[in-house]
């Protein structure tokens, strides 16, 4: 393939959990409706100070994912097995950015997923992307023990791709991570919806439409 105009940007980091997998917020929505659960009781759970401690332990690995499991179950007042597998059975891939990616990769553009982690066992949230086949670099925070938006795992990212962060788009649906990128010299993008993303991404890399 081959880009009509040279790209300004050397590298594209993509977050994972709702910008190559579908939104997070009709996923939550969704695995609400499948429990029968009141619409706004996981984000509730989420935003308790107990349910914040419970994500980034896990993000930093250090509890395990049915640790999560069990304390994050106990908040919203269901049962705990497989409440991972459960939460994100519809975070299926968002297969037109991840197309978009693999795009960018075949004209020279360094690619990575950066991913605060939620375990992957006993579910592996990332089994059937083929991550590593598709990106160049895959940096997930359990590996370091660091957690998005903590400048040292972007600059692990970077370190990997080999380039600097005013070559680099940066895609996630969290303004908290967007604004620490930003901060540190990339170009955010926010990621909500997989077409909108797909193109501007295509936009800002000068890549045409498949």
């Amino acid at each position: 393939m081959v880009r009509t105009e040279a790209s300004p940007y050397r590298g594209l980091i993509l977050d994972f959990f709702g910008v190559l997998t579908f939104n997070m917020v009709e996923v939550i929505s969704s695995f609400e409706d499948r429990e029968g659960l009141t619409r706004g009781t996981f984000l509730r759970a989420w935003a308790d100070p107990r349910g914040q401690d419970l994500f980034r332990q896990l993000e930093l690995a250090r509890i395990s994912q049915t640790d999560w499991n069990v304390g994050f179950a106990a908040l919203m007042g269901v049962a705990p097995n497989d409440l991972m597998a459960r939460y994100l059975h519809d975070a299926f891939p968002a297969y037109s950015v991840i197309e978009v990616a693999r795009q960018a990769r075949s004209v020279g553009i360094r690619t990575a997923v950066l991913s605060n982690s939620l375990g992957r066992e006993p579910y592996d949230p990332y089994a059937g992307f083929d991550l590593h086949g598709t990106f160049e670099a895959v940096v997930l925070s359990a590996d370091h023990g660091v957690r998005k938006p903590d400048p040292a795992l972007f600059r692990i990212a970077l370190d990997r791709l080999g380039v600097r962060p005013e070559e680099c788009l940066f895609v996630d649906d969290s303004e908290e991570n967007l604004a620490a990128a930003l901060k540190l010299g990339f170009t955010p993008v926010l990621g909500l919806d997989e077409d909108v993303i797909a193109r501007r991404l295509r936009e800002l890399l000068r890549l045409p439409s498949l």
